[in-house]
């Protein structure tokens, strides 16, 4: 297995194991494609370790079919690795009653996402967290940044959570372990190819 060698040892008082098993909180972000595939590939690589995986896609409609979806649900249901629970706020979320649900504006339910991913968190439901496309409640002022980062803060055992989208606020980046703006260079659709099966879905 590589291992890549850090260019600073903090003088923390952990032991270079402890170090290197802390929990992480990933972002990202940018203008650029694959922020969300980006995630779904640490999902994978969770799934294969064993660990628990709680996908929660804000915003996308329940229209909007991610083929990673697919194929994570299918892993999940194997038996070979982690569990995959995958849950949209496109469909209203899997936990609240039907007659609740349509009833709740696009701001009320991202609000619920965040208020299930917190009793996720606090009961240490998941190993990996996926929250894909949440940069943009926090971005719109719907969930309050500094909370969502105190919760983080203070989040029990060793829970790894990454979080998509753009516009990612500047709390959330400065608190983050690992954050990567991704940067379009070039695209298809700069040339008026629209997205396409395979690649976009």
């Amino acid at each position: 297995m590589p291992q890549g060698q850090p260019s600073v040892v903090p003088d923390d008082g952990l032991t270079t194991r402890q170090r290197r098993n802390r929990p992480l909180v990933m972002v990202h972000t940018g203008q650029g494609k694959g922020k969300s595939t980006a995630a779904f590939g640490l999902a994978l690589r969770a799934w294969n370790q064993g660990w628990p995986v709680g996908v929660f896609q804000f915003v996308k409609s329940a229209k909007w079919k991610v083929g990673e979806e697919r194929a994570l649900k299918v892993l999940g249901d194997s038996g070979e690795g982690g569990t995959v629970a995958w849950h949209k706020m496109g469909e209203g979320w899997s936990w609240v009653q039907r007659n609740v649900r349509d009833a709740l504006s696009s701001e009320e339910a991202a609000r619920e996402g965040w208020e299930q991913v917190k009793r996720d968190l606090a009961a240490e439901t998941y190993k990996l967290l996926v929250l894909d496309e949440f940069a943009y409640p926090l971005k719109w002022g719907w969930i309050d940044a500094e909370e969502v980062v105190s919760v983080l803060r203070d989040r029990p055992g060793t829970q790894h959570v990454v979080i998509t989208g753009r516009g990612a606020p500047e709390p959330l980046l400065d608190f983050a372990d690992l954050v990567t703006d991704m940067t379009k260079v070039k695209h298809p659709m700069d040339a008026g190819q629209k997205g396409q099966r395979g690649i976009e879905w």
